[in-house]
């Protein structure tokens, strides 16, 4: 087989399942040799879907233009976590602080 064939092989499987269960498939819906040629085929599951057009394809809008965060709403992204993280930190300090004072 083409690598061309192979992979046609790997998105007919898939979209023979889909058809057959009525949603994408799952990794599970396959016996372990289909399921390893369809990732050998065609990558990891999600990127599988997306080559068989059954998922639409991560960081894609609908109409399959990129989408980006804009630089302010990444700042502000960044910001949290690091609020988040440095609130978390500073719960576990208080709490062994207050672990050594009791004994």
């Amino acid at each position: 087989m083409t690598p061309e064939e192979k992979k046609r092989w790997a998105k007919e499987r898939l979209c023979e399942k889909q058809k057959e269960l009525g949603r994408a498939p799952k990794k599970g819906d396959f016996d372990d040799a289909t399921r390893s040629r369809i990732k050998a085929f065609l990558g990891a599951w999600p990127r599988a879907l997306e080559a068989a057009g059954l998922k639409e394809e991560k960081g894609r809008d609908a109409k399959g233009q990129k989408r980006y965060k804009s630089a302010k709403n990444a700042e502000l992204s960044a910001m949290r976590k690091a609020e988040k993280y440095r609130a978390e930190n500073e719960e576990t300090s208080e709490t062994k602080t207050l672990t050594k004072e009791e004994n």
